[in-house]
């Protein structure tokens, strides 16, 4: 995924449902990949754009985030921490972190293994990638978001 890149109808599993990508198409979207529900950096992120999601509504921008846990997974962390952020889910086959470049090797105290790339993707109403951030770190990440969002 590269800038100018068209979004890929692709579809995730969402807490109410399936999710096309290509249905955002028409209003601009911020969609935002992280590794696992509940763990500090994913928690701290997801709140971080809760915060500001009536900001981001405000300005006509849909949010999504994902990762590979699951829809009812999803909605227990939401609930938990009282995100207002839609989350979805691409347990299946990881076929939109692919699709996205999010699934990636990693590497820990010298052993690899394949996991999410935190990143996140804003794409025009045209359903066009206008901005891409990768490996984010999560504080003061959301408000950068936010500010690109819209200078749409």
């Amino acid at each position: 995924m590269t800038e100018g890149d068209t979004i890929p109808d692709l579809t995730l599993a969402g807490v109410d449902g399936p999710i096309r990508l290509a249905d955002f198409v028409g209003r601009p979207l911020v969609l935002y990949f992280y590794p696992k529900d509940d763990t500090p950096g994913c928690t701290r992120e997801a709140q971080d754009f809760s915060a500001l999601a009536d900001d981001f509504a405000a300005a006509g921008v849909a949010l999504l985030g994902v990762s590979k846990d699951s829809p009812a997974k999803h909605a227990k962390f939401a609930a938990k921490h009282a995100l207002s952020v839609p989350l979805a889910s691409d347990d299946a086959d990881g076929t939109v972190l692919q699709a996205f470049g999010a699934w990636v090797e990693k590497s820990l105290y010298g052993k690899k293994y394949m996991g999410i790339d935190r990143s996140t993707f804003l794409f025009g109403a045209d359903g066009r990638l206008v901005r891409a951030w990768r490996k984010v770190k999560v504080p003061g990440h959301a408000e950068a978001v936010l500010a690109a969002a819209k200078a749409l």
